[in-house]
């Protein structure tokens, strides 16, 4: 899972912040593990950018319908008028592929190590700790410096590098596959508005199947509420799936 703060500026950020926490304490609801990749801060107490890897049964299956730009609608503590303002922040949500199915050559590669930045006392100025890989054919980046050892965040750069390419890889496929029919859940991308936040209603509203839910600091909170969300769309994939089949011409009767 990678998180992003998208406009809004500070108040973006610390959305985005809620966000990350809202999804580690769903993991831990739902008893996945949530290994922290890349955190990077903003000065008061945001988030400008995260990512994670998640494990556990079902976990992608779930996590799957997350993926996109969520708008959050609220008067930030910084102002002073009262006044409504509107930011977003954007998750991304990659599958994490198997040596099987996903093959990267060592020559395609360029490692490079450089001094991790942010807190982390004298370790974090004297340490070429962090690690940055580019794969030269597609130019996806990848970056870790979360661990002490080099040698941790050369294996966690790579773990995300894995998964970008492969999400790469599965989103040629599936736009070839859906070319002539919009899909509307699992496959969107990044600029489209999937969910929106609304603190002045309580309300949190999934815009791909209007559904909406009241309590927002409870669904934030990433347990049941977050939980039943994700269960409806589930259940709508399920049923868009369906349809595909039945509207898919039967190659028997050709």
């Amino acid at each position: 899972m990678e998180v992003t703060a998208g406009v809004g500026g500070q108040e973006a950020m610390l959305f985005t912040a809620e966000m990350f926490d809202m999804y580690q304490r769903y993991a831990s609801y739902k008893s996945w593990s949530f290994d922290i990749l890349e955190y990077c801060p903003s000065e008061i107490g945001g988030l400008r950018h995260a990512a994670a890897s998640i494990g556990g049964l079902y976990a992608y299956k779930h996590l799957k319908f997350e993926g996109g730009v969520h708008r959050v609608q609220r008067v930030p503590k910084t102002e002073k008028q009262g006044r409504i303002h509107t930011s977003t922040m954007t998750i991304a949500i990659l599958p994490q592929p198997s040596e099987i199915n996903l093959v990267i050559h060592p020559k395609d590669l360029r490692i490079e190590t450089k001094r991790a930045s942010g807190a982390g006392g004298q370790h974090v100025n004297t340490t070429d700790s962090a690690v940055r890989i580019v794969h030269i054919p597609t130019g996806v980046v990848s970056e870790c410096q979360q661990e002490r050892s080099q040698l941790k965040n050369k294996e966690k750069a790579m773990q995300v590098l894995r998964a970008k390419l492969y999400s790469m890889k599965l989103e040629e496929e599936t736009t070839k596959r859906y070319n002539a029919r919009k899909v509307q859940i699992g496959t969107r991308g990044r600029s489209e508005k999937i969910r929106t936040y609304n603190f002045p209603q309580d309300r949190v509203t999934d815009h791909r199947i209007g559904k909406s839910l009241h309590d927002i600091e409870g669904f934030l909170f990433g347990e049941e509420h977050l939980d039943e969300m994700i269960q409806s769309l589930s259940e709508f994939s399920d049923y868009e799936s369906l349809l595909e089949i039945i509207s898919e011409p039967s190659t028997e009767l050709m």
